[in-house]
Formats: C-alpha cells, structure tokens, sequence
C-alpha cells in the first residue's frame, strides 16, 4: 500500500497508533512481572467485585484468553473469586492486597503516559480527537449490529 492511499484509512491510523500503544504497554508491564491484560484487569476490577462475565467485552478479549489470564492471576495472588450473594450464577472477581498494590503501580503508569500526552496536544484538538472517535465508535456499532443481523 502506497503512503498516500493509507492515509485515506482512518482504521489503518488507529490499528498502528494501538498497535504501538499495546507494544509500549506491554514492556512496561514486563517490567513489573505482568503483561498489558493483566494490568488492564487490575485497573477494572471493582472493590464491590466484577462478573467475570463483565471483564471480557470490556477488554475484547475472548473467553478462553480472559480464563486463562485470570487463572494465572489467581495463581500470582493477585485476585480471588467469590460466587455472588445474590446471584449464585455470578462468579465476581476481587483484588488480593498484593492485586490492590500493583493496581495502584499500573495505574500510574497509564496515569503518567495519558499526562505526557496530553501536555502536547493542544485542547481543541484533543477535543475533536474525541468528537472523532465517538463518530467512529458509533459507525462501528452500526456496523456490528449489521453484521449481527445478517448472521
């Protein structure tokens, strides 16, 4: 694909933009003996608990892939599971001490990246970036909705 044709693909942007973020936040996370969906759970996780069932659409991840990072989560001490009080369908996950503690170091690090940032990008761009981006999120939705249809 030539330079000037990628650049009419808005997906093709946000495909390389994540795709740098996610490489960024992998090493990161490699420095503290995780991995990004590791941090991502611990960021997500409430302190009233999640449904497992709750964490996959909120980080696309698929069943298989979310077992077995919150097996090994649970394995590290990280997180444990309690079958819900109201609902005895609902298994709902928790933070461990150890899981609270390296919430709180993943947390400053997406804290820091999102402050760097935003310290160069100007406030009416940024503004638009987001105007944009819902434009986007919706037109995906519509799409997926089609889709879901059709099948």
């Amino acid at each position: 694909m030539e330079h000037s044709q990628k650049d009419n693909y808005v997906d093709f942007y946000l495909r390389h933009a994540w795709h740098k973020i996610s490489r960024m936040y992998n090493q990161k996370a490699k420095a503290h003996g995780l991995t990004m969906s590791i941090g991502f759970i611990l960021l997500i996780v409430d302190k009233e608990g999640t449904p497992s069932t709750q964490l996959g659409p909120r980080m696309g991840m698929e069943p298989t892939s979310l077992s077995r990072t919150l097996k090994t989560m649970e394995t590290k001490g990280y997180i444990y599971r309690e079958i819900d009080k109201d609902d005895k369908r609902k298994v709902l996950i928790f933070l461990t001490e150890q899981g609270v503690i390296l919430r709180k170091e993943v947390k400053k690090v997406v804290i820091e990246f999102n402050e760097r940032l935003l310290k160069s990008i100007p406030d009416k761009k940024l503004k638009a970036f987001f105007e944009v981006m819902e434009i986007v999120d919706d037109h995906v939705e519509d799409e997926l909705k089609s889709i879901t249809i059709i099948n």
